[in-house]
């Protein structure tokens, strides 16, 4: 299919952060074209654990997490779509009394946006997650509206309300250039021919630097892999469990259909765009979940995969506009958290692109903190 010639806005990546993007554009009138070089969602939105949530310990994200959120809850309406969102919350089991500490204040900092959440003892934390033992534990941080719904099913509720409002989705249409000329954005070459454009917005996900060095723009984002398992199903599944975490070791279930979705980080892991699954982290999971949640070891494997995390120095997202190239946006290096905040932030890409007061200033997630000026690492990720 031959590609428009012209279009506003050029949208590259086709995962929520680019759905949402090109969503909230056309819905407020701008012409655009979203890019996808496979399917819609086919990067690290779809090997995502699908967690929502607004607990966090930096100001920006506690905002962009609460507003995705309500994005979230209203989603049936808007963009419309059934995307299985299910509010049981998200609970951190906490056994360091530094991180009680600095649960303690990401509290009364969430509460001051008006998230809900609360500090719990150790026996209100194990009623709440029935697997988990107490053994070692001190405290835990819980929220009753975060959760976990289905990546897919925004991306595509959004690319339908996308195309909804105008909108022009390409599939399977890689971008193999970005043209500028005297400092300024003139077209963007793909596979299939070359669009005209004064404006693009990176969405692209791990892949994001290879696309800002088309444009000669330098996005500190790295990929790194990350490997999820779903269990065979679980007899007597408790029907409201919470997103359980237990936050030392980031090792992590929540409820999957009769079974449950498991994930840990893995220290060792190398940067790269590995997608393969391997037994390298089992050892270490096996010894987090037989400390914390031992009844769920005798749980058999149905299915696993790898995604990738687009990881910034700070595990912040870079959110903003090139001050070399006039009008490259970016919406990137999210660091795992760019499924959850992506409603909120395709909000802010609108705002940035037309020209407006973003409805969360994300001023502090310019990709110019790192040139010497102080940052600010989010102590909340998993």
């Amino acid at each position: 299919m031959t590609l428009p010639p012209r279009a506003e806005v050029v949208v590259i990546g086709g995962g929520v952060v680019g759905a949402s993007a090109a969503f909230h554009l056309a819905e407020a009138g701008a012409d655009v074209l979203l890019l996808e070089r496979d399917e819609l969602a086919a990067g690290s939105t779809s090997k995502a654990a699908g967690g929502v949530r607004a607990q966090f310990s930096d100001p920006v994200n506690i905002e962009l997490g609460l507003r995705s959120l309500r994005s979230f809850e209203d989603f049936a309406r808007r963009p419309g779509g059934e995307i299985d969102l299910k509010q049981h919350g998200y609970l951190f089991l906490l056994s360091d009394a530094e991180d009680v500490a600095a649960f303690e204040r990401g509290v009364r900092l969430q509460n001051e946006f008006g998230v809900p959440s609360r500090m719990l003892t150790v026996r209100e934390a194990c009623e709440l997650s029935p697997y988990v033992v107490e053994d070692g534990l001190l405290a835990a941080a819980f929220s009753p509206t975060d959760g976990h719904c289905t990546p897919e099913a925004v991306v595509q509720g959004y690319a339908a309300g996308a195309r909804r409002h105008g909108a022009v989705i390409e599939r399977h249409c890689e971008v193999t250039g970005i043209e500028v000329s005297g400092g300024e954005i003139t077209s963007v070459r793909t596979d299939r021919g070359s669009t005209a454009t004064s404006t693009v917005v990176c969405a692209a996900g791990a892949w994001s630097a290879a696309v800002g060095r088309m444009a000669g723009v330098e996005l500190p984002v790295r990929p790194l892999r990350r490997q999820i398992l779903v269990t065979e199903p679980v007899p007597g599944l408790p029907p409201k469990m919470p997103f359980t975490i237990d936050f030392s070791t980031s090792f992590y279930f929540h409820d999957e259909g009769p079974g449950l979705l498991i994930g840990m980080s893995d220290p060792d892991q190398e940067y790269g765009f590995e997608l393969g699954t391997d037994d390298s982290w089992l050892p270490r999971l096996s010894e987090a979940l037989l400390a914390r949640a031992p009844a769920l070891s005798e749980v058999g494997v149905a299915h696993r995969w790898a995604g990738l995390y687009e990881v910034t120095p700070d595990h912040n997202a870079l959110i903003g506009e090139s001050p070399e190239v006039g009008r490259f946006l970016y919406a990137t290096g999210f660091s795992g958290h760019g499924f959850l905040q992506g409603p909120a932030v395709g909000e802010v890409v609108r705002d940035l692109v037309l020209g407006r007061e973003p409805v969360v200033d994300v001023a502090g997630l310019d990709a110019r903190r790192f040139d010497g000026a102080a940052i600010r690492p989010e102590h909340n990720r998993v």
